[in-house]
């Protein structure tokens, strides 16, 4: 090896490299079974990221039911609860009312929240429960073959709609996020994706905002995750974000829907 790559290799070893990318603390080191390029990863992934940099590790609960959103037990090292499809929010209510000081939150996909789960949903939030529902919105049953769910698109072909969603016999897909923010005893109603890069950053900033409230005690915060869902959807992982972008999005636009003011942070 000559002089001068003895000088390169030198020179790279003493670079000192900087960090940008590691597995939070509080997500375990085990292989997912999530299918390939699937968003409940990444959001794992910035949950327990907002753990970590808030050091609530050993205060903080979640609670997740049936679906995909119960392999989550698997993979965030924080104390979780499972409860049957669609309580969710009523297994955080009492939770949070046996424990008040904690940080809970529901992890949830919306055939559980927007189906079975509607009824303890929208009371959990008329009663303006201290907690944070995260919300996984891919539009269709994941789990259990692919079935149409509430917040599947007009149009939509699934298994049991196999002709597209028809509103006339099958009715319009339901905007719980918008719903919910109607009501006085949501604090906080915002919708978010993890399909790139700066939508990231934006839901792990909205994420980190629902939590910080909880201390606040002034009711039911909100975070949907707009997702990709691609075997249901039978596309591959770059298509399936593609048609998300092109017919998901419009449908569930990102961004705040319902968001506390100066004021209402301050009083």
């Amino acid at each position: 090896m000559s002089t001068q790559q003895d000088l390169i290799c030198e020179q790279i070893d003493n670079i000192k490299m900087a960090k940008v990318y590691e597995r939070p603390d509080s997500l375990l080191d085990v292989r997912m079974h999530y299918c390939p390029g699937c968003g409940h990863t990444t959001t794992h992934k910035i949950l327990m990221e907002i753990v970590d940099e808030l050091q609530i590790k050993n205060e903080v609960i979640g609670v997740a039911p049936v679906g995909c959103s119960v392999l989550a037990y698997d993979y965030l090292d924080i104390d979780m609860q499972q409860a049957a499809h669609g309580r969710a929010t009523a297994v955080a209510t009492g939770i949070k009312a046996v424990q008040p000081d904690k940080y809970v939150f529901t992890y949830q996909g919306d055939g559980d929240l927007a189906a079975i789960g509607t009824a303890e949903t929208i009371h959990s939030a008329n009663r303006g429960e201290n907690f944070l529902i995260v919300f996984i919105n891919n539009g269709i049953y994941g789990m259990t073959g692919g079935q149409m769910a509430p917040t599947t698109p007009i149009g939509e072909k699934t298994a049991t709609s196999p002709y597209g969603r028809d509103r006339a016999t099958m009715g319009a897909p339901i905007d719980i996020t918008g719903l919910l923010a109607q009501l006085p005893g949501t604090f906080y109603a915002t919708r978010q994706s993890v399909h790139d890069a700066k939508a990231v950053r934006k839901a792990k900033k909205a994420l980190t905002k629902a939590f910080q409230y909880q201390k606040l005690n002034k009711g039911l915060c909100i975070v949907e995750i707009v997702s990709n869902c691609p075997s249901g959807w039978k596309l591959t992982p770059y298509e399936s974000n593609q048609w998300m972008i092109e017919h998901m999005m419009s449908l569930y636009p990102p961004g705040d829907v319902k968001a506390p003011s100066k004021e209402d942070l301050q009083s």
